[in-house]
């Protein structure tokens, strides 16, 4: 377990041993769930970031896992980032779905990709039995799967906050244009966004971590099929804004993309390219900030040190498409 937790916060750890991974829960006045993910011995950070993946495979989500498997290695890897549509085209059914081992366990099986995966839900994974992708059942068949609505990695270095984005969105509420969404656990959706927009709030402004990221299914900026999503514009990037995040990451868009915000250092960085991509799908409005976009498979790399950070996006052969990298004051997190 990592030192230096706060004692304000009247911290209880629990060790839950899943499988081959130690995953130490942390239990505080917030809402959030916390989840401890040693950073490495020298003190820094490397990840990767899929989205927008699950189809037994099929449309090169096999050649995608491949390669995720060679840049894992390659770096280093210490976990797994999904920005959520997990499972396609309808989520899962329930627990025992064969489509959990068909499209995660069977195919991101090299060695360096047997780290815990921190995954949120899509739109996608809403049409189904959201509730079975949160379940203990799916983590006793691959100890690697860790899926919630939103909690919090605690990684040192960095501390990653995953928000489940979904209930923002009004139009699956008014017009699903025939699909079914598992609104379990949701209730009024505006008392839960509520709730929720206060527990991030707590949580980024307690933070003291050397690097914010937040992990969310939709897109704040894009290019792409869905663009922006004006819901989370709106209710989220001002608190992103106020608490100086570094990094939105995101899904959702087929695509890879980075765009930098024009009035604040965030970084929109989307990889929901694990398998179908929308090839020619862009939006024509024009973008400020806009440094890259790819409308073919892939996915992303994170490295963190305490004064740099790399991002890196790969094409479905491994090929490095867009690299940038940033640097931090040291006084920046005092």
């Amino acid at each position: 377990m990592a030192a230096g937790l706060s004692n304000k916060n009247m911290v209880l750890c629990l060790v839950l041993m899943i499988g081959s991974f130690g995953l130490c829960l942390v239990s505080t006045h917030a809402e959030l769930r916390r989840f401890e993910q040693p950073a490495k011995t020298d003190g820094t950070l490397s990840f990767l970031v899929l989205g927008d993946w699950g189809r037994k495979g099929a449309f090169n989500q096999s050649e995608v896992a491949l390669q995720m498997g060679r840049i894992g290695e390659k770096l280093d890897i210490d976990f797994v980032v999904s920005t959520g549509d997990n499972f396609y085209d309808d989520g899962l059914t329930g627990e025992q779905d064969k489509a959990f081992e068909e499209s995660f366990t069977q195919i991101y099986t090299a060695k360096s990709l047997q780290k815990q995966w921190y995954s949120v839900l899509g739109n996608h994974d809403y049409r189904g039995n959201a509730e079975a992708q949160l379940s203990l059942h799916l983590r006793k068949i691959d100890s690697r799967w860790l899926c919630l609505r939103s909690f919090i990695v605690d990684a040192e270095l960095a501390e990653i906050f995953f928000v489940d984005t979904t209930p923002f969105v009004q139009s699956y509420f008014t017009d699903a244009e025939g699909h079914t969404y598992d609104w379990r656990g949701i209730g009024s959706p505006r008392a839960y966004i509520a709730n929720l927009i206060k527990d991030l709030k707590l949580a980024l402004s307690e933070s003291s971590a050397k690097w914010k990221i937040v992990v969310g299914h939709h897109s704040i900026r894009s290019i792409g099929h869905h663009g922006d999503t004006k819901e989370l514009v709106s209710k989220l990037l001002p608190i992103l804004k106020a608490n100086k995040v570094d990094f939105y990451m995101n899904g959702h868009d087929h695509c890879l993309e980075h765009i930098g915000d024009t009035e604040s250092p965030i970084q929109f960085l989307t990889s929901g390219a694990g398998s179908k991509a929308w090839r020619g799908d862009i939006k024509k409005r024009k973008t400020g900030g806009l440094k890259f976009f790819y409308d073919g498979q892939g996915f992303m790399s994170v490295q963190l040190t305490q004064d740099a950070a790399e991002i890196a996006f790969y094409d479905v052969s491994g090929n490095v498409l867009h690299r940038w990298t940033t640097t931090k004051l040291l006084y920046s997190s005092i």
